[in-house]
């Protein structure tokens, strides 16, 4: 059974799962995937048997604004609801903000729009050179 957790330091004894960041050219390892989960506002973890399978993280002021730069589920989980679900919790905890974005490729637009998010335009630079977080 999949569980769902707010993700803290006490958690850092659960395995974190392979098959994160896939096709990654530079994928952060798991002791930076750690650091991810800890160092954002919010971090959801999907949780089985100890090992975690799925999370997304939030960027936040707090006050008004927040980006969801990354939802991922392994690949042995998806399409069981679960990123779904990581969204859900994401958006419960940040309900009371002005804006909430994400910035995602094309195919993943009809995901989105089934939480009301509207689709809007993003600009973005990408430094693969630092892709790791090493």
């Amino acid at each position: 059974m999949i569980t769902y957790k707010q993700y803290n330091e006490a958690m850092d004894s659960l395995e974190i799962a392979d098959g994160f960041f896939d096709g990654w050219p530079n994928p952060p390892s798991k002791a930076v995937h750690r650091k991810i989960l800890l160092g954002s506002y919010l971090s959801v973890v999907a949780i089985d048997n100890e090992r975690i399978v799925g999370f997304i993280n939030v960027i936040s002021d707090g006050v008004l604004s927040a980006y969801i730069p990354l939802l991922e589920v392994v690949e042995a989980y998806q399409g069981q609801g679960i990123g779904s679900r990581l969204v859900e919790e994401a958006l419960a905890a940040t309900k009371d903000l002005y804006m909430i974005d994400v910035a995602c490729d094309d195919d993943v637009v009809p995901f989105y729009e089934r939480f009301n998010m509207i689709r809007g335009n993003a600009m973005s630079i990408r430094n693969y050179d630092r892709q790791s977080g090493e």
